[in-house]
């Protein structure tokens, strides 16, 4: 179609909302510092088609013996006999240092390395599981980071940050044996992005030691947005973030109970089938990346890429993660953000639906109750009203 016959979206657009003056109305602002345009007819450089280390997205569930015969992939706390023929994702360090996988089998460690309060790494625990027949050996967790408050450039600048710290301990031949742990948020398209763009700066960092890899992403649902007493709005809020993980090209998604600190066998059975429901029905754990093309989602992703790798480079000329943890640089850069984003949930500017809007609860938690510039911990944003 040539230029003189498109259509002028502009005007398009004015006509729909009856009115001339429509950026205010469809700006809106975030605390990313992304720009985000009213609409969009055109990308700046169309990204590639942007891989993933899966076929298929793993769909993971807690272990459960009922569970054996229709699940392939378990998150593991504890020990299981005989269980074989499954994708198994261990999260407990002692188990971890227990199993000795037979070669058919196919296990991944989620244990991290780091000390993320003495801004250390446990090192004879690192050789431990390096020294592990797993598929990945070392888990670089930044699930914590999005639960405490991080913005989302600032989770993958950190996780480039800590990658670097284990390239330097242990050479660029672990790259291929990390498994990232992220926590996927409510904000839908953005973190669809965050997976994206955290693809094209893992990319760019293994090139600079002469590789070529793309991240293993395990993507969970966040806790952040949940709320104790609203559980079927943390079910439908989950089940928009474990569509996030997949559209974005994770590798294994895990949903983190709908029941805030009060999980149920039947609300694990619920929490798995809503990836079942996706994969199944929506089948969009099958793409390798189904949102490229998207003018919208590329900028963001580009956006978010530059952001992510300036940070990186910020922190590494600082001297590094594991230094300014000890300087506590990294903590409060998070605090900063959480701290502003808290405040946003308080004045209604973030919307959590029977929260802060349906009804209006009383403001029981101070925000300087609930964080501390000195700590990266996990606040979920709710936790002011209840």
């Amino acid at each position: 179609m040539s230029n003189n016959i498109l259509p002028n979206w502009e005007n398009l657009v004015k006509k729909q909302l009856k009115t001339e003056d429509i950026y205010p109305i469809l700006e809106k602002e975030n605390l990313e510092g992304i720009e985000v345009k009213p609409f969009y007819t055109e990308v700046q450089k169309p990204l590639v088609n942007l891989p993933k280390v899966e076929e298929s997205t793993h769909l993971v569930a807690s272990y459960h013996e009922s569970l054996e015969d229709e699940v392939f992939a378990f998150l593991l706390d504890r020990n299981v006999e005989n269980l074989e023929e499954k994708t198994i994702f261990v999260n407990n360090k002692e188990l971890a240092g227990h199993i000795s996988p037979k070669e058919e089998d196919q296990y991944f460690s989620l244990i991290d390395v780091f000390n993320e309060k003495d801004g250390g790494i446990d090192d004879q625990l690192a050789k431990e599981l390096l020294a592990k027949d797993f598929k990945r050996n070392i888990c670089v967790d930044i699930s914590l980071h999005q639960n405490a408050g991080a913005a989302i450039y600032q989770q993958l600048g950190i996780a480039l940050a800590k990658t670097k710290e284990l390239i330097e301990n242990y050479g660029p031949e672990i790259v291929n044996k990390l498994i990232f742990r992220l926590a996927v948020g409510g904000n839908y398209f953005f973190e669809m992005a965050k997976l994206r763009a955290f693809k094209i700066v893992f990319n760019q960092l293994s090139k600079e030691y002469g590789l070529d890899e793309v991240p293993y992403i395990f993507a969970e649902t966040s806790l952040r947005n949940k709320a104790v007493s609203d559980n079927e709005n943390n079910l439908i809020r989950s089940t928009l973030e474990l569509a996030s993980a997949m559209i974005g090209g994770a590798d294994a998604v895990f949903t983190n109970n709908y029941l805030v600190e009060k999980s149920t066998e039947n609300s694990e059975e619920i929490s798995f089938k809503q990836q079942i429901v996706l994969a199944y029905e929506s089948i969009i754990n099958v793409f390798e990346d189904a949102s490229n093309g998207s003018y919208y989602i590329e900028d963001i992703t580009r956006q978010l890429a530059e952001k992510a790798w300036d940070l990186f480079v910020e922190i590494e000329d600082a001297g590094g993660y594991l230094e300014l943890l000890k300087q506590g640089v990294v903590q409060k850069k998070i605090y900063d953000h959480a701290v502003k984003e808290q405040q946003w949930v308080e004045e209604g500017k973030i919307k959590l639906i029977g929260v802060n809007l349906y009804p209006k609860l009383d403001v029981k938690k101070s925000i300087d109750e609930l964080y501390n510039e000195k700590e990266i911990k996990a606040v979920r944003w709710a936790e002011m009203f209840e």
